[in-house]
């Protein structure tokens, strides 16, 4: 299954193997002294957050640290980081909500129009597609944000500490309360929330009373068909399913927001089963197949969305991103197309 984010993390196991073979040397002459892990809650909490609330923090060569419960266990990180380096991608609109210093990022990061301006504004390094040991190293970060699926992440810890993320497993508000915890910043995390709903609540009731009882659906092609997109994968889904409500058609609820997975792969075949009243499309950028093999197919020209000039197109890279800035700037898009619906 051709996914963009498994192949954002598919890559970033191959940066990290890059990582290795340049620290095996660089570990033979540094200086970094490993920290023994203390204070951390006994239970985690009943939620989703890994709160790093209560923990003792204690001083060393590096400055004040505390013990930060990841996803993949407990690490021992500064109180408040100087030189984050993301290497997911899909967490560095966080830090940029958070105003917390990105020293280095993925080029995906980097690119996405929605946080550009800000990273270029901080001097943040585009590390590229592939980032050498020595850029990393150059940086001197004191945070580094992995995803749990990347290999390596041992040797990748004698650079900084390194705080792993299991990718989805929180939605975007309590990941943004996280991230806020990590850097120290959770009041500012929190004023973003209320930001956020208060905007929500002023435009739902417009929302709901444009759209009606009409189904919406975010399509993208894709070389072996089309991919149906739920309320958790970017691509404005969070907005459309979660904070709007909107309604789904029933095979696309089942299969791509019920079933947890985030997504659904069809055929042409069975589009008209997927497809709503109202569409959110775009190419997909996980490989260069003409979309206008879709597009250009008289079943996508005969559905009602097609027909009634309902289909909107989303940017195929920057709105995969469902981070607290990018989805800022698609709530703006997403909901000005969902108003002009007659």
């Amino acid at each position: 299954m051709l996914k963009r984010r498994n192949s954002i993390w598919l890559l970033s196991a191959l940066i990290i193997l890059l990582v290795l073979s340049a620290c095996g040397q660089a570990a033979t002459t540094s200086n970094t002294t490993e920290t023994t892990t203390t204070g951390a809650a006994d239970t985690e909490s009943s939620t989703d957050s890994t709160s790093a609330s209560g923990a003792a923090t204690t001083t060393g060569a590096e400055g004040e640290t505390v013990t930060y419960q990841s996803d993949a266990g407990e690490v021992q990180v500064p109180v408040d980081p100087k030189r984050i380096i993301d290497l997911t991608a899909f967490s560095t609109g966080y830090f940029v909500a958070l105003d917390a210093p990105v020293v280095g990022a993925t080029s995906g990061a980097i690119n996405n129009k929605y946080i550009k301006d800000q990273l270029k504004s901080e001097g943040a390094t585009d590390l590229g597609e592939q980032p050498t040991a020595e850029q990393l190293i150059s940086l001197k970060p004191d945070l580094i944000i992995a995803y749990t699926s990347m290999e390596g992440l041992d040797k990748l810890s004698q650079i900084a500490p390194v705080v792993q993320l299991q990718y989805g497993k929180r939605n975007f508000k309590d990941l943004m309360l996280e991230m806020g915890k990590l850097t120290n910043r959770e009041a500012q995390a929190k004023d973003w929330i209320s930001q956020w709903e208060a905007k929500i609540n002023e435009l739902k009731p417009k929302v709901l009373a444009a759209v009606g009882d009409r189904t919406v659906s975010i399509l993208n092609p894709y070389a072996k068909g089309l991919f149906v997109f739920g309320h958790n994968y970017g691509r404005g889904g969070e907005i459309l399913y979660d904070e709007f409500g909107l309604k789904a058609p029933k095979r696309a609820q089942t299969e791509a927001i019920d079933s947890g997975t985030g997504w659904a792969s069809i055929s042409m075949e069975v589009l008209p089963e997927y497809a709503g009243d109202i569409i959110f499309t775009s190419p997909w950028s996980g490989d260069t197949t003409d979309p206008k093999i879709v597009y250009d197919n008289t079943v996508w020209k005969n559905l009602t969305a097609v027909k009634e000039g309902h289909v909107f197109q989303l940017d195929p890279t920057s709105d995969t991103y469902n981070d607290p800035v990018s989805l800022e700037g698609q709530l703006k898009f997403i909901s000005d197309r969902l108003l002009s619906v007659k």
